[in-house]
């Protein structure tokens, strides 16, 4: 193992966003992601939001029509403001998964979860083997120990080889657009 991520990193959009199945490689990805949106989402609701940064020309209503819209998952979308655009994704079908992220327990996924999380990073690179030390954290105790240059019973000790996420930093921290009021408010939904 080359490196060790020692600055945090949106663990969401690595740890979740495979999990809506969609393709590495497609014309767009999200530039942020989060699991809360202060005031509207919380942790026990089971979302997962991503924010799109673009302006609605024709290459992204088609992005949007094709990979977004229709997605089982989703629940709703918003307009944050004149580039920004919210998809609200439902992840009630990952509850496991989901609390496993929010303890940091990234080792103990469902099988199904990481064996999507592995294919959509694919078997090559580092991020692969690191995706592959956080999934399987006992076989690079001693790899960690050594790049942190610590002793390997501290590594032991803690097992997980990756941080908790950072509550906050996985917090949409956005105006509430008005939409949204009449969304919680009527039971409107998208798809659903």
């Amino acid at each position: 193992m080359k490196f060790v991520y020692t600055q945090y990193f949106q663990k969401s959009k690595v740890f979740l966003y495979p999990l809506l199945k969609l393709k590495k490689g497609i014309p767009f990805v999200p530039v942020e992601t989060y699991v809360c949106w202060d005031g509207v989402y919380g942790i026990d609701d089971f979302k997962y939001l991503c924010v799109y940064h673009s302006d609605r020309n024709d290459k992204f209503l088609e992005f949007e029509s094709s990979y977004l819209l229709d997605h089982k998952m989703l629940d709703n979308k918003f307009s944050i403001d004149k580039d920004r655009q919210l998809y609200v994704f439902n992840l009630k079908g990952y509850k496991y998964d989901f609390q496993r992220f929010l303890e940091g327990k990234y080792s103990k996924f469902s099988m199904g979860a990481q064996s999507l999380i592995l294919n959509y990073f694919g078997s090559i690179g580092n991020i692969s083997e690191y995706i592959l030390s956080v999934f399987d954290p006992e076989d690079y105790h001693d790899k960690y120990a050594e790049a942190l240059d610590v002793p390997i019973k501290s590594i032991q000790d803690v097992y997980e080889v990756c941080s908790v996420p950072d509550l906050e930093k996985e917090t949409l921290f956005a105006k509430v657009p008005e939409q949204i009021e009449l969304f919680k408010n009527n039971s409107i939904h998208l798809n659903k």
